[in-house]
């Protein structure tokens, strides 16, 4: 009795690492629905409202202060190392790299280019709306204030909003964006939203940004994630392109395709003279009737005797005459000549 062998959870995971033989039909592309758009105009009214919060020195940049001068780095300093550490996950260079390499493996296995130049749009607007905003307000950090109180506004600085959140917010959520399932959409959005709740909240306890800076880094952040289905059609339109550009060099380096002005040569069945004389040589052979099988050289013609039965046959230009009443070998003695003298 054949029984069949339990994939394990080690054999589940090697086989999910395999390159699947043609891209899936199931890539779902997210779209710009009704329940989005509703959020990006959430999203960008809060980000306004913070901007204008700390413009016109409310009781959120008070927050900031009071937040600030508790110095939390001093209060809590047994856990200062690790956030030290934690706060490499909002950093642009070491994010981009883990994220690209998890994308880039599912490009390969999904035959898309979809993962990866879904990341580098990402980071495209992230680069141009956050850097835009940090240079445009110009606030400065904690540890570069000089007045008390005030928003520290347009005085050269480029902290608001914090990058470190909003890259947090954006390479780690882009994961929940490309996911496959909505169960695995879920799980991924929360990972990502308490990982990126975290590297804000470290940068706030080294004491590198403003409570304000990461607010504003969060939703700014997500209103990223939130525009993404706008740019799918530019994407695709990209991977199309890329595509074709790579083919069209596979064949100008192979050779196989043929020029376009020179014209395709049809190809003209025809026979050689060579092989016309075989054919008929083989059919000749096919009609002759068959032949006996010739003896070999050795063999004389003709029925095989006993060497004992054989007449004696004198070689030709032999010396010795003939001997007509020369006997055959093994006959009896008393036919044998008689013999002459005394």
């Amino acid at each position: 009795m054949r029984t069949e062998r339990n994939l394990t959870r080690l054999d589940r995971v090697f086989a999910r690492l395999d390159r699947e033989p043609e891209r899936p039909a199931h890539i779902d592309v997210p779209k710009m629905s009704r329940h989005r758009i509703a959020l990006f105009s959430a999203t960008l009214a809060f980000y306004l409202a913070i901007v204008w919060l700390v413009v016109i020195t409310s009781w959120l940049v008070r927050l900031d202060w009071l937040v600030m001068f508790f110095r939390p780095y001093q209060q809590w300093s047994g856990i200062h190392w690790f956030v030290d550490y934690y706060v490499v996950l909002g950093q642009r260079g070491p994010t981009a790299v883990m994220v690209a390499a998890w994308l880039g493996w599912r490009s390969w296995r999904q035959h898309t280019l979809r993962p990866l130049l879904t990341l580098g749009a990402s980071l495209l607007l992230l680069n141009i709306t956050v850097g835009a905003a940090k240079l445009g307000m110009g606030r400065l950090g904690p540890h570069y204030a000089t007045t008390i109180g005030s928003n520290e506004m347009g005085l050269g600085g480029d902290i608001f909003p914090s990058g470190h959140t909003a890259n947090a917010v954006v390479t780690w959520g882009i994961l929940a964006y490309l996911a496959s399932t909505p169960r695995a959409r879920r799980w991924l959005s929360a990972l990502s939203a308490v990982t990126s709740l975290g590297v804000g909240l470290a940068t706030v306890y080294l004491g590198t940004h403003w409570l304000s800076d990461v607010v504003l880094g969060w939703a700014a952040g997500l209103l990223i994630l939130l525009a993404l289905p706008w740019c799918e059609p530019l994407i695709a339109r990209a991977e199309v392109a890329i595509f074709d550009l790579r083919d069209r060099w596979r064949e100008r380096r192979t050779g196989t395709a043929p020029s376009p002005a020179a014209p395709v040569a049809v190809p003209v069945s025809f026979t050689s003279a060579t092989t016309a004389q075989t054919e008929a040589a083989a059919a000749r052979e096919a009609a002759a009737p068959a032949r006996s099988p010739r003896a070999p050289v050795y063999l004389a013609p003709g029925p095989h005797s006993t060497r004992s039965e054989r007449t004696p046959v004198t070689p030709v230009g032999s010396r010795r005459p003939p001997h007509s009443d020369r006997l055959p070998r093994g006959a009896a003695a008393s036919t044998a000549r008689p013999l002459t003298g005394g």
